[in-house]
């Protein structure tokens, strides 16, 4: 089984880790998406609702039967990105994971710690976001790991390489931010929940 994890604080989850989530499962060919709340991001000064909150509101959105919303880190105990995928590659020897996160997190993946044992350990997904497209393509972990980036037309194969292998996918836009969202107040529970694609696209056939 090929599992994406997406990482975050998820304060508050919107659309647009639905869009990115979808977008992943097609394109990577992934069996499951675990989204991965986390107690807290430790490159941001400011401090998230609690926890079970931002669970609460995740669980609520995103209503895929293929994507679990998890607080696995904190029942880890795991406070840094290159620890939890540690544990969870030594937790489930027999599944492949692959990372993913948006374009803007790869401009300063640099600075998370341990972010080349990250590479080596772990096949990593990159789906764009608005305005960091270039940014991406210049950063320091794209330059530096250039060689291991997949050519374009098979991120179908990402959960099936050994890493380091990187893939950055074009996928449609959405200019929806948690930032965004929670400087307009937005916290309370959404009224409806992100869609699935239809049962053609990641169900088999009933």
């Amino acid at each position: 089984m090929t599992i994406g994890l997406l990482g975050g604080s998820f304060d508050p989850a919107h659309e647009g880790h639905c869009h990115i989530t979808r977008e992943a499962l097609k394109r990577f060919r992934l069996d499951r998406v675990w989204w991965l709340v986390s107690p807290g991001n430790p490159l941001k000064t400011v401090h998230p609702d609690p926890l079970a909150k931002r669970l609460a509101r995740a669980r609520a959105l995103m209503r895929h039967p293929r994507v679990v919303v998890t607080d696995i880190e904190a029942r880890l105990g795991t406070r840094y990105t290159a620890a939890t995928v540690a544990q969870l590659q030594a937790l489930y020897p027999g599944v492949r994971f692959v990372w993913l996160m948006g374009a803007d997190n790869l401009v300063q993946f640099h600075r998370w710690e341990r972010w080349q044992w990250l590479m080596r350990h772990v096949p990593i997904g990159v789906l764009a976001r608005p305005g960091a497209g270039l940014a991406a393509r210049l950063s320091r972990a794209a330059r530096s790991y250039a060689w291991a980036r997949v050519p374009a037309g098979e991120a179908g194969t990402l959960g099936r390489l050994l890493p380091p292998a990187w893939y950055m996918a074009n996928a449609p836009l959405m200019k929806q931010s948690s930032s965004a969202i929670r400087a307009r107040s937005a916290s309370r529970l959404p009224g409806a929940v992100c869609p699935p694609d239809p049962p053609t696209v990641f169900e088999p056939a009933r």
